[in-house]
């Protein structure tokens, strides 16, 4: 069998193939993604579902000169592979490979950076508008959104702008009903309707096809797509929300059928105006087990390409916990006990593992879906009367909510618990997804409690202390991945905020950590004072360890202590150095109340760090295990 793949270095070798190939190059394509994903983990399920899609887009579009805006960029692979990147695609999501999503630093065929949802619209917006400025009159512009991605409050901006606009830009709606987690709202129960309502698209693909047997027919085609709305809101009982906003919508149309994906692009390039072609696909289509488990295999990890298994490490219970489902089963032992805790997420409940109350506590737990503005003022409006809202959102999808924080929940000293996940360095995803900012963007807000536990047990008696509502909003962030404590669930204990604790008296220099990187601080410790031949217990050798828990309020009365006791303090956060625990500490012996030099551990605030290894970053950063039993080294 021919090898197409091999030959499409460029999306102009694609378009050299007859439409009769473009399947066999699907096929092709699915199967390259598929064998490299098994042994290199990424984004699957997303880019399987999309296949079809990259390909009939590249090969009716003149790409890069028309723009293609993939929105999230997890179902950009495809994408990637028929853009001259096929060789490098093993590298992807690791160190210095590929980025795991679309970059204009990495290819030009890349028209927008994105990594967070619902950019697309405005994007293509933006650049539609600019071509029209430029009298560039021929351009096309294309944005690609899940049916996800639409619920995100930045989308039915886009499309209300550009309703008005009479810019040209194709919105691609892919419904597959899955963002990570199933689509939840009214939304998606719209798009459901249409795209399963099998009298209004019998009747109108019976109609389509009679009208299309001849040229007189095909200019009816064109009448007939004028009354669109008309025949939906028949068949449907409602109108249609994306021809109210001004769009000429098409659809549905199958997803994974090219040939019909082919004619349908190659018509709507000659229409004039904003437009919208609603295609259904499945997610992880192709490979059985993801397509069974599209959550699951939203991003494996490794499998078998032939068969679709997971590859399972072997079951270890001694391994600690990983944060999240701390998380998960804490609320629920705290819910039991307290009825005025909810759980709210934006479609995130397993990857937060708030799944785990939805299950026992249906009622009280809400997806709102990709919608972090509105999951924070949901939550304020729970707390203004009464409720103890958990609200679990990733570190840096909470910056899409900064103005709800402050305004909404702050301002108004509500009791809303922020447990903001995935915090600090995230690994493989990258710059859109290391959560590098929160401490510095929370700590000048009025009003809000900022910790950050050292591992399992902190992390749950934090949230046994925010869900009295005593101590107002409350911010709680925490790793991906792993603690440290194999057996966690102690009895509940309370924080007082603004207590620190010492982990290790030492001498001349101290090590003043926030959070879950202080037990790299105690693991770089333990080896340094075993290449001196000393004890943990020895005070007289090795740094000070000292545990702050709180940025805020900072235990005034630890520093204390340790600047009279210190010559050297080094400050190391998971964040970035400049307006975190750092400058806090800096703040504080600026203000007179300390003398000693201060040197500052954390990611960079110059500079975006990009993917790879936790381990790795860390180490880019310099403050990973090997470079702080360096330190101790130079500084003992």
């Amino acid at each position: 069998m021919e090898n197409l793949l091999e030959n499409i270095q460029t999306p102009a070798d694609l378009r050299t193939l007859p439409v009769g190939s473009l399947p066999a190059l699907a096929e092709e394509l699915r199967a390259y993604i598929i064998q490299v994903m098994s042994s290199h983990p990424g984004h699957l399920g997303s880019s399987l579902g999309v296949v079809e899609l990259a390909v009939a887009l590249h090969y009716v579009f003149d790409t890069p000169y028309d723009r293609i805006v993939w929105d999230v960029g997890h179902q950009a692979y495809p994408h990637k592979i028929l853009t001259g990147r096929r060789d490098r695609f093993p590298s992807i999501r690791t160190l210095d490979g590929l980025s795991g999503f679309p970059t204009p630093f990495e290819s030009e065929y890349d028209a927008f950076a994105t990594g967070h949802s619902s950019t697309s619209i405005s994007a293509a917006l933006g650049m539609a508008v600019a071509s029209k400025l430029k009298g560039e009159t021929k351009r096309q512009h294309i944005a690609v959104i899940g049916d996800g991605s639409m619920t995100g409050g930045l989308a039915f901006e886009g499309l209300n702008n550009a309703g008005v606009s009479n810019s040209n830009i194709l919105v691609i709606l892919n419904d597959n009903g899955i963002s990570i987690d199933k689509s939840t709202g009214a939304l998606s129960r719209y798009f459901t309707k249409i795209s399963t309502s099998r009298r209004y698209n019998n009747v109108k693909n019976r109609v389509w096809d009679r009208l299309g047997k001849n040229e007189t027919g095909k200019g009816a085609r064109h009448a007939l797509s004028r009354m669109n709305g008309a025949v939906k809101s028949l068949f449907l009982k409602q109108g249609n929300l994306f021809e109210a906003l001004n769009f000429r919508y098409f659809g549905p149309v199958d997803g994974h059928d090219i040939p019909t994906l082919v004619r349908t692009l190659e018509a709507l390039k000659r229409i004039q105006g904003p437009k919208l072609l609603h295609i259904v696909t499945t997610k992880g289509k192709g490979l059985k087990t993801a397509e069974a488990e599209p959550t699951l295999f939203h991003a494996p990890g490794q499998f078998d390409s032939r068969t679709g298994e997971l590859i399972k490490p072997g079951i270890n219970l001694s391994l600690a916990p990983r944060y999240q489902d701390v998380f998960g089963k804490t609320i629920i032992e705290l819910a039991r006990v307290n009825p005025r805790i909810v759980g709210i997420t934006p479609a995130m409940p397993t990857g937060c593992s708030l799944n785990l109350m939805m299950k026992k506590m249906p009622e009280r737990t809400f997806d709102v879906g990709i919608a972090e503005q509105h999951a924070v003022t949901f939550s304020a409006g729970l707390a203004a009367d009464g409720m103890i809202p958990f609200c679990n959102i990733y570190s840096s999808f909470m910056q899409r909510a900064y103005d709800q924080v402050i305004h909404d929940v702050a301002l108004q000293k509500l009791p809303v618990v922020f447990c903001l996940d995935r915090a600090g360095i995230v690994g493989e995803d990258g710059a859109t997804h290391h959560g590098a900012f929160d401490l510095a963007y929370f700590r000048p807000i009025p009003n809000l409690t900022i910790a950050s536990p050292l591992d399992e047990r902190e992390l749950r008696n934090l949230m046994f202390t925010a869900q009295s509502g005593r101590y107002g909003a409350f911010v709680i962030r925490y790793p991906r991945g792993r603690g440290v404590t194999p057996r966690w669930k102690t009895p509940l204990e309370l924080l007082p905020p603004g207590q620190g604790t010492t982990l290790r008296e030492g001498r001349r220099v101290a090590f003043v950590s926030l959070g879950h990187i202080g037990n790299t601080v105690i693991a770089a410790t333990r080896d340094y004072l075993h290449g001196i031949g000393a004890d943990w217990d020895d005070a007289r050798q090795g740094p000070g360890l000292f545990n702050m828990i709180y940025l805020k309020p900072l235990d005034t009365a630890l520093l204390a202590h340790i600047f009279a006791h210190y010559d050297v303090i080094y400050t190391i956060e998971d964040g970035v150095i400049d307006g975190g625990l750092g400058s806090a500490v800096c703040e504080y012996a600026a203000a007179g109340k300390a003398r000693g030099e201060i040197r500052r551990l954390g990611m960079p605030s110059d500079r975006f760090v990009q993917h790879g290894s936790v381990e790795a970053l860390q180490h880019q950063c310099g403050y990973a295990k090997q470079d702080l039993v360096e330190i101790m080294r130079r500084e003992m």
